[in-house]
């Protein structure tokens, strides 16, 4: 097997207001996609982002849509300056995220800031200084 993972998917629980979020709020562009469309592709560098009601998803995977707390799971974005970490930080707060950990030096070395967007789901904004992750 070739290690890789091709699409994140993000169950949403307000479709439209993720898509904004994301497209407008982000930039992200969108594949493919046409109005009144219950899902959405993001083409990232390397893979793909989706956007999935929720519901319908759990469905799909035949779990519970429930669920509460911390997942466990985290997005990064990284980036090639501890400028660039507050210009997106800043980008998406202004988007509409929520503003959960500041950019800042942290102990690896490195800088970086957390935002949760409009489902909770945590992305980390970071510049590396020791490997090149952009």
């Amino acid at each position: 097997m070739k290690p890789k993972i091709s699409i994140i998917t993000l169950g949403v629980s307000d479709f439209m207001k993720s898509l904004l979020f994301y497209s407008q709020g982000l930039g992200f562009e969108t594949h493919n996609f046409t109005d009144g469309d219950n899902h959405v592709l993001f083409r990232m560098s390397g893979t793909w982002l989706s956007l999935f009601p929720k519901e319908e998803l759990a469905v799909d995977a035949t779990v519970s849509p429930e669920g509460t707390g911390f997942s466990g799971i985290t997005l990064a974005h990284n980036v090639g300056t501890l400028e660039e970490v507050d210009t997106v930080y800043n980008q998406a707060i202004g988007a509409g995220a929520t503003a959960v950990k500041k950019p800042q030096k942290v102990s690896w070395g490195g800088y970086s800031g957390y935002f949760a967007d409009p489902d909770g789901y945590l992305w980390e904004v970071a510049y590396n200084p020791y490997t090149d992750l952009t």
